[in-house]
């Protein structure tokens, strides 16, 4: 290859290059300046909160020990 086939190849290359590193990142986000601090973590949803509760109250009524002995068992 002579200099102008390997100048012409080149000036391609760095359009090329340029062409496909003009797009942004359009997934990025902000954070807020207080991140890290304890009080902007989200809290539980009152539907998870209800839900929980609703669940330790069912597995309260369970009965311990032994299943009881008789007929089926």
């Amino acid at each position: 290859m002579n200099f102008r086939n390997t100048s012409t190849l080149l000036i391609i290359l760095v359009i090329c290059v340029a062409i496909l590193n003009h797009g942004g990142v359009e997934a990025k986000r902000l954070l807020s300046e207080d991140f890290g601090n304890a009080n902007s973590l989200e809290t539980d949803s009152p539907v998870y909160v209800k839900v929980k509760d609703i669940m330790a109250y069912w597995l309260q009524r369970l009965p311990s020990g032994p299943s009881p002995g008789g007929e089926g068992h």
